[in-house]
């Protein structure tokens, strides 16, 4: 349910309970002059770098390159297998399988399969990097790895048996380093400037200027590469799925007749709103237009949501990309444990260590509060659960 609207700083808010940062942060964002509207705060809104995590920010004829963030094209994918849950037995086998599968963390592909060389060269270089150099030949090891942090992979049932697929990456270490080339340009063309705005990463960039149009460009393509990325794991944990269960990589040629989701939740597009043809930038926050299905994850050991959209247009056609975080990932580690980390995740197959003791679910806004405080916005399709989960430290 929508909470309330600021009406001096142009806010509207799902958000029941945030705290006195992140209020500050989104006011700060409401009350610049290139806002469209309104801010819309989703359920899971938090504190974030450049703006809030879960804001849905609409302009006319400008982007704020930071609130977009550095992990462009950040987002979810999930595919629902043609065969029930308890077909899955040995979990900490298949864990193992799936990372060595996927790197994880740091790790690269040690070498180019034709299939990644393929799909990179349909991408093309990025605009603004008109040659091969150190960026994209990192970029081209990198699609079809997972990351670290929030990243994971995770094989769930849901309520009705079913096995399902669900990952969440982005565009590894090319999108970050083109985000801050253009965050950068941006800050540049405040110069003296910058005291004028509630805080320098909310620099922003015109339409109609060079700075603009190569950050488009580049935007694009990163965004494409990110869904790239979720679509080559898929791909990749299909085949060890697929080995574990029917004894050969069938499914990998199946892909295609599955239901699967795969969208962003970090990212900016030309939609039009209210009549307005704006460009609408999603922190932290999945399209939800009317029928448009999207993922809601819940936190490590808790469940998650595929979900169809209700095109509600107070929240540009947009819900939350998750539960949320409620603590940061140093608060976390100071106050959880391995042996807590082990309590919250008991029965699913996953690290129990104290590389990802920041991960642990506690960490996380409860996800059945989440979903309630979005009724309006989106209603659940399927209800998963996850078996195993991996994560990258």
């Amino acid at each position: 349910m929508m909470r309330g609207m600021d009406q001096k700083s142009r806010i509207k808010c799902w958000a029941p309970d945030l705290d006195l940062p992140t209020q500050q942060q989104i006011q700060d964002v409401a009350s610049l002059p290139i806002i469209y509207r309104h801010v819309a705060v989703m359920p899971d809104a938090h504190l974030g770098k450049g703006s809030t995590v879960g804001t849905v920010i609409a302009s006319l004829g400008h982007i704020i390159p930071a609130a977009v963030g550095v992990d462009i094209g950040c987002g979810m994918a999930a595919v629902r297998l043609p065969f029930p849950a308890d077909k899955l037995k040995k979990f900490k086998e298949l864990r193992c399988s799936i990372e060595r599968s996927v790197p994880t963390g740091r790790d690269d592909n040690r070498e180019i399969s034709v299939r990644v060389g393929s799909a990179f060269q349909s991408l093309g270089l990025p605009p603004s990097i008109p040659y091969e150099d150190k960026l994209t030949k990192k970029a081209v090891y990198q699609l079809g790895s997972l990351g670290s942090g929030n990243h994971f992979i995770e094989v769930c049932a849901d309520t009705e048996g079913g096995a399902w697929i669900m990952l969440h990456s982005g565009s590894r270490n090319i999108g970050k380093q083109l985000a801050e080339k253009h965050i950068d340009a941006a800050k540049g063309r405040f110069k003296e400037r910058l005291e004028s705005l509630p805080h320098p990463d909310l620099a922003y960039l015109e339409e109609e200027t060079v700075e603009f149009e190569a950050y488009v460009r580049d935007l694009l393509w990163a965004q494409q590469f990110a869904k790239l990325n979720r679509k080559e794991m898929l791909l990749r944990v299909l085949k060890d799925v697929s080995h574990h269960v029917y004894g050969d990589a069938r499914l990998m040629s199946e892909l295609d007749s599955f239901f699967q989701v795969n969208a962003h939740h970090n990212y900016c597009q030309k939609e039009v709103h209210f009549g307005k043809e704006v460009w609408l930038t999603r922190k932290g926050a999945v399209s939800a237009r009317e029928n448009e299905f999207g993922i809601i994850p819940g936190s490590m050991g808790a469940k998650s949501f595929i979900v169809r959209g209700l095109g509600n247009f107070e929240s540009f056609h947009s819900c939350s990309h998750g539960a949320g975080r409620r603590m940061s990932r140093n608060e976390a580690r100071r106050r959880y444990s391995e042996k807590d980390l082990r309590k919250q995740t008991e029965g699913v197959e996953c690290r129990k260590d104290r590389a990802v003791v920041d991960e642990i679910p506690s960490a996380y806004h409860d996800i059945d509060r989440v979903m309630e405080n979005q009724k309006d916005l989106v209603e659940p399709v399927y209800e998963l659960k996850q078996l195993l989960c991996v994560k990258g430290a």
